[in-house]
């Protein structure tokens, strides 16, 4: 097959370890943007995270090329690959603002909701099947309330406190399936869940005593079914908790609780302390979830796993984004806006000093591997063509239109030997390293010679349209090949390269166009967020 020797020269041209655009260097001069308080927090982050490189001599990478920023911030905000179009807007504009005028389109896309709905997806194990067993219902309505919680811009600790406070049918009042979500519902169990979820730490640290006292303000969840299959009510009962737990609930700071059950909800009592401005279980939390899933890494890494065995690797760049995002108002899209606004975030993925030091302190962007669902996504989009998805279980709404994307797809259990192959997440404990973004000698053979890419790949419309090239038009053709698929233009080199070959080989423009496809989604470049 002449794909692979194809593959073979073209890598010597193109990739994400190529130093072609990416070492581009910043002018230095100061962004002026009309954001408010976005532009000044954005410039705290540079100045807390250079300071520190400075201070343990760590060079920071250059500032990444437009090409590279336009890709990541469109991957890492809503899941998407930029348009052919859109990029060469971004390119052709001059505008000294327009990476922080892109950012913020990009927090108005209707795909922002479906991403992130996604990511909360995992974290709130949304789930109709074993061992989660939600039903197909109840994951209806608790996506829905997501979604729509997302799109809507709640405040983050009105989010939080609707989900501690829920009650009612899991059908029809979708917050109330974080109760049901789980594998352990004793109140050991739910405590567990409530501080891995909002707090980042996993009470498999805790000693036995904590627990128990967290566990009093949830002694009182209780369950029953209706007549309706498989629904159940979610409901605060006060007759409940012969063990007493509630009589010692203290909160996790040590703080004695006064708890009257047949006065007030404990878990309401809990959601207040909770969500308070001053409780550094809170805000620290998402400030540094929110960090992790942008940057590829979290201050505290891994960003469920707060405690003293595994400190933050910048103490005041967490300190300030957890002052930044409580003077917000708890705004999930201004503290968005604040990190993606960033210098840091905007590091080139080439590092100049490649150490474990300078990937924890954040001296280049880190790469990591698309997640499963944007990767089908982004394969579909460029060829043109459609997934199917389905649940080993036939329950009713488990078969979904051929043509949703992947990254809005409600249901954990709904699913395709690509997705699973690619390391989406089972969403059984709502942990982030469900999660994997490991590369292994399976992806790479799926995306060399399956017959599901290669089928992919001939259908693609630059690959039919190519069919109709004549030779005067091959490098326009090439040209828009990269921009749909690496959002970038050729090299030099590499269009040297494709010359060589196409003269070499004999290839058709259709031909060239399809051996062009296949060679740049098998390269890093392509499938790597960078």
């Amino acid at each position: 097959m002449r794909w692979a020797g194809f593959l073979s020269i073209l890598g010597l041209a193109c990739g994400i370890f190529s130093s072609r655009a990416e070492d581009a260097i910043f002018d230095g001069e100061k962004l002026e943007w009309n954001r408010g308080t976005a532009a000044t927090a954005s410039e705290r982050i540079d100045q807390l995270v250079f300071g520190q490189l400075e201070t343990m001599g760590i060079e920071p990478a250059n500032l990444s090329s437009d090409e590279a920023f336009l890709r990541r911030v469109y991957l890492v905000t809503i899941g998407t690959l930029p348009r052919e179009d859109e990029v060469r807007d971004f390119l052709s504009t001059e505008d000294e603002v327009k990476r922080l005028l892109v950012i913020e389109h990009l927090l108005d896309r209707p795909e922002f909701a479906d991403y992130w709905s996604m990511k909360w997806g995992d974290l709130l194990r949304v789930k109709a099947e074993f061992p989660i067993k939600l039903w197909p219902n109840a994951v209806q309505a608790y996506h829905h309330w997501i979604h729509k919680s997302i799109r809507e811009n709640k405040p983050y600790h009105e989010f939080v406190r609707d989900l501690l406070n829920g009650s009612g049918s899991n059908f029809r009042v979708g917050e109330v399936n974080f109760y049901r979500a789980m594998q352990d519902r004793t109140p050991q169990g739910i405590a567990s869940t409530v501080a891995l979820t909002f707090m980042g730490e996993r009470t498999e640290h805790w000693p036995e005593k904590k627990l128990d006292a967290m566990a009093g303000f949830f002694s009182h969840v209780a369950f029953k079914p209706t007549q309706e299959w498989k629904e159940e009510i979610v409901y605060f009962d006060p007759t409940m908790d012969e063990e007493k737990f509630y009589a010692g609930a203290i909160f996790p700071d040590g703080t004695p609780a006064e708890v009257d059950p047949f006065a007030r909800d404990p878990r309401a009592l809990f959601a207040d302390w909770l969500i308070r401005p001053e409780n550094p279980y809170f805000s620290r939390t998402i400030a540094n979830r929110t960090w992790s899933w942008l940057m590829g890494r979290g201050i505290v890494h891994e960003p469920d796993d707060f405690g003293p065995h595994n400190s933050p690797s910048n103490p005041e760049l967490l300190a300030f984004l957890e002052e930044e995002f409580n003077s917000s108002r708890c705004d999930m899209k201004h503290l968005f806006r604040v990190i993606l606004g960033s210098k840091v975030f905007q590091l080139s993925c080439i590092p100049k000093e490649n150490s474990p030091e300078a990937v924890a302190h954040f001296a280049h962007y880190p790469l990591r591997r698309m997640e499963a669902e944007v990767l089908i996504d982004a394969l579909n989009e460029i060829t043109g063509t459609k997934e199917e998805y389905s649940s080993p279980i036939p329950e009713p709404f488990t078969f979904v239109p051929d043509d949703i994307r992947a990254i809005a797809l409600a249901d954990g259990s709904i699913t395709s030997s690509f997705l699973e192959l690619y390391g989406r997440p089972p969403r059984d404990t709502g942990k982030e390293s469900e999660r994997s973004r490991n590369i292994n000698p399976q992806q790479r053979l799926h995306l060399l010679n399956s017959s599901h890419i290669l089928k992919k790949v001939k259908s693609c419309p630059l690959v039919v349209w190519g069919g109709g090239v004549c030779l005067e038009e091959q490098p326009e053709m090439i040209e828009r090949i990269y921009l749909h698929v690496l959002s970038r233009l050729p090299t030099e080199d590499e269009k040297l390269v494709l010359s060589e070959y196409s003269e070499a080989s004999g290839a058709t423009s259709r031909s060239l166009a399809a051996d062009l496809v296949w060679a740049l989604i098998n390269q890093p470049e392509f499938y790597f967020i960078h």
